[in-house]
């Protein structure tokens, strides 16, 4: 569990040169000269909000972002370019997810509800003979269109912080360690993938140095370009090229056709005047959470039957139309949804209330296993070929008081709708941290007095068992 101190304070070390061991204070109070301008580090002092994920230094930039003035969407996606870097093992470039984002304004964008942000991966629609079809990378537009969207920065300060990490070298995590160790065998028998994660023939060890000049070059021309380039620019032309080596079929039209949207979450009403929000149910995750979630209300000291019902929702809507939300209820029999790609989940809330939950996977771990050579982009494997992950992610909201009450999301395949389901009755009952069943991990932030309110009731969560951390502060 991480609360308002870090037990990573050891990363400080392999982050000091990067500017980054500032943000490893936890809540010691922060002071900055007044006209620190929007956009440097020290424009925001007191309560900074929070920035939580499942790899260390994803959630330092994110806190970075915070005190430049930043909000909970910069900050995000940030977070989200920084994962490129730092676990492209679960979030490179390739990658494809989903969001919760929330801005408590009525008149700002979901009209102060919870709406969803969908970049979900594509199959390439011609892949021919390529022996390992690719998704169309989703990340970089889905991260961009968020920002656009709720934040407050130029789009060139949320790419830059990766950019550095990926020319400068990012600290091996735990986190990576872990990842690197499990397909260590075949994923260095891509060449690209070799000279970026091994040494001497050997994993990079963790606390080791990670450099990804090409990836650095790649996160360059998107900050300078924009991030049309790598759709229908130059850079989409260089993926396209790269698919003859990698194998994995995408196509320029392919990458130009792709673009993320926006659109409203699932609503249901909550206790007093709240509104919960969830993934809509076409997503593979939504209902399992919402199934989960539902029967820990009606019976919060059962989590088992709880799990067992996430688990046959999952199964139900893996074999057939996930749309129906009859499912969440339905006398279901006990089944299980088979394998299920690995993913990782971040989280930010700032000081106003506005906040963002993310997941993201690869569709397997590592992807392909191949680069798009010349790019630094890891490629995911295409959905076609692989299960979609369970995304499943919940935010709670007051409409009425324009607050953040609560939010949670989960990985660990399929154990991830129970982790967030448990996840966020925790935080709205402030008891954060909290177990949940194996191999599920939980990212969880709460203010149980809501935000705006009492930011002294704000409490945040990692898995305990997992890798992850949370930057605030105050």
């Amino acid at each position: 569990m991480i609360t308002r101190q870090s037990r990573f304070a050891a990363l400080a070390q392999h982050t000091l040169r990067l500017g980054l061991a500032a943000a490893l204070a936890g809540c010691s109070m922060l002071s900055s000269a007044p006209d620190v301008p929007l956009g440097q580090e020290g424009n925001v002092t007191g309560f900074l909000g929070v920035a939580v994920a499942d790899e260390p230094q994803a959630a330092i930039i994110g806190k970075r972002i915070l005190s430049s003035g930043g909000n909970a969407a910069d900050a995000a996606a940030a977070m989200g370019f920084a994962l490129a870097v730092t676990l492209p093992s679960r979030a490179s470039l390739g990658a494809g997810g989903a969001c919760l984002a929330f801005d408590p304004s009525r008149s700002g964008p979901g009209l102060g509800l919870p709406e969803a942000l969908l970049f979900d991966p594509i199959a390439p629609s011609n892949p021919g003979r390529a022996d390992r079809p690719a998704s169309v990378p989703m990340l970089a537009r889905g991260m961009l269109a968020l920002q656009a969207r709720y934040g407050v920065l130029q789009a060139a300060a949320i790419v830059s912080p990766a950019e550095q990490l990926a020319r400068f070298g990012a600290t091996v995590s735990r986190a990576m360690r872990s990842d690197l160790e499990v397909v260590a065998g075949p994923l260095a028998g891509d060449p690209a993938v070799r000279s970026s994660f091994y040494a001497g023939g050997q994993p990079l060890a963790e606390g080791a140095r990670m450099l990804q000049p090409e990836l650095a070059s790649t996160l360059s021309q998107l900050r300078v370009m924009g991030v049309g380039d790598l759709y229908q620019g130059q850079l989409a032309h260089a993926l396209e090229a790269s698919m003859a080596t990698a194998g994995g079929g995408v196509s320029l039209s392919d990458l130009r056709n792709a673009v993320p949207r926006f659109t409203s979450a699932w609503i249901e009403p909550a206790a007093g005047e709240d509104q919960l929000a969830f993934l809509p149910a076409t997503e593979r995750g939504a209902a399992p959470m919402a199934a989960a979630l539902h029967s820990l209300i009606d019976s919060p000291k059962d989590p088992a039957t709880a799990q067992r019902r996430a688990l046959a929702v999952a199964a139900v809507a893996r074999q057939g139309d996930p749309t129906n939300a009859n499912l969440i209820r339905a006398d279901l029999p006990a089944a299980t949804p088979g394998p299920l790609p690995a993913s990782t989940t971040f989280a930010v809330l700032d000081r106003k209330g506005g906040a963002v939950i993310c997941g993201v996977s690869m569709g397997n771990l590592f992807g392909t296993g191949r680069m798009a050579q010349g790019t630094g982009i890891l490629l995911a494997a295409s959905p076609a070929r692989t299960p979609a992950p369970l995304l499943a992610m919940a935010m709670q909201v007051n409409r009425v008081n324009k607050a953040f009450h609560a939010m949670a999301a989960g990985s660990g395949q399929e154990a991830a709708p129970i982790a967030a389901a448990l996840g966020l009755m925790a935080g709205l009952a402030g008891q954060l941290p909290v177990q949940t069943p194996e191999p599920g991990r939980v990212t969880a932030v709460a203010c149980p007095d809501y935000l705006p309110g009492s930011d002294r009731s704000c409490r945040w969560s990692t898995d305990a068992r997992g890798f992850g951390f949370a930057a605030t502060g105050e």
